[in-house]
């Protein structure tokens, strides 16, 4: 525990605490790059499975039982707009992995136009990331990880650059079945903006706790996230939220079902996207809600989930991986 309080210090140290509520740059970086992350509310950060999608939540989720594993997710976003990412692991010695991964948003095509509305022709829009991913047994129970982030956004006349990192921390006590993550995601800056100024990536502090019953195959999970800030904007409250409510707004409930080891059902409960969905006090109730499944049939991995990311519309994610390691053919 000593390791996860020294990295919790030094990410809070290196960077100022700030809001980040339309403030940075990159913000489809925040979606889940994983349908089972999805599914458990968008963030999970401490459920340990052999699933090569959830290092794109964590760095530390990555390890050696996922050599030579290949991953893809696709998610169906808003107004034609899709992400997706792909990535690929390798076991490197006894203690360590390491990995490469691209993820990407498209826009679609859009009409270019003058200031007259007169039509020119059409642009297309889009972002990429590539990253790379590497971890390390630091003993039994804890895994560290790094992934490196290079980033780059195309908006026809306009282009931006950013670095970042992601810095995870992953424990795992087998004998209780229970884990913890620790994240500092997003870690990083513009290095060449779409105009002047020089936006931060929309890093994040995430804390997340996961407990698997005793006697039922349920796990539970508390995703704490933007730990790096307290009060959030809020498009509907002139005076602001409460106390208890900016709390609340820190938290992300998950729960699975677990029948048998191949096979896991899940959903999701994200207290702030709910509430920033909220178009009244009496409409879009099911916006905080996530839900989804997958199952694993010899070297096939496949999950899907559902959630709503705008009041307008639901999303489908499909997660896919595939083990070209000999002992899973």
């Amino acid at each position: 525990m000593r390791i996860i309080l020294i990295l919790s210090i030094l990410v809070v140290s290196l960077f100022p605490a700030s809001a980040q509520d339309g403030n940075s740059a990159f913000t489809y970086l925040l979606l889940p790059g994983s349908a089972r992350a999805a599914a458990l509310g968008g963030t999970n950060i401490s459920i340990v499975e052999d699933d090569l999608s959830l290092i794109y939540q964590n760095p530390g989720f990555l390890g050696q039982e996922m050599d030579r594993t290949l991953n893809a997710n696709y998610l169906s976003y808003v107004g034609g707009i899709k992400l997706g990412s792909a990535a690929f692991a390798k076991a490197l010695g006894k203690r360590s992995a390491w990995g490469v991964g691209v993820n990407f948003s498209n826009y679609g095509e859009m009409l270019e136009t003058t200031v007259n509305d007169e039509q020119i022709g059409d642009l297309n829009v889009s972002d990429i990331c590539g990253n790379i991913f590497f971890s390390r047994d630091l003993s039994e129970m804890i895994r560290g990880g790094v992934t490196a982030k290079f980033i780059y956004s195309n908006y026809r006349y306009n282009t931006a650059i950013g670095l970042g990192v992601d810095l995870g921390i992953s424990y795992y006590n087998p004998d209780k079945d229970i884990s913890i993550g620790l994240v500092g995601k997003n870690l990083g800056r513009q290095i060449k903006a779409y105009e002047e100024e020089l936006l931060d990536l929309p890093w994040d502090i995430q804390l997340g706790f996961s407990q698997k019953l005793g006697h039922a195959p349920i796990r539970y999970s508390v995703t704490a996230v933007h730990l790096n800030q307290w009060k959030f904007y809020d498009l509907h409250q002139e005076k602001g939220d409460s106390f208890t409510r900016t709390f609340l707004k820190h938290f992300i409930f998950g729960v699975e079902f677990l029948p048998v080891e191949n096979f896991w059902v899940a959903t999701g409960y994200n207290v702030k996207r709910g509430a920033d969905m909220a178009i009244s006090d009496g409409g879009n109730k099911w916006g905080a809600f996530s839900v989804g499944a997958g199952l694993k049939v010899k070297a096939f991995d496949v999950g899907c989930s559902v959630a709503k990311y705008h009041p307008a519309a639901t999303s489908f994610m499909v997660s896919l991986s595939i083990s070209l390691a000999e002992k899973k053919l």
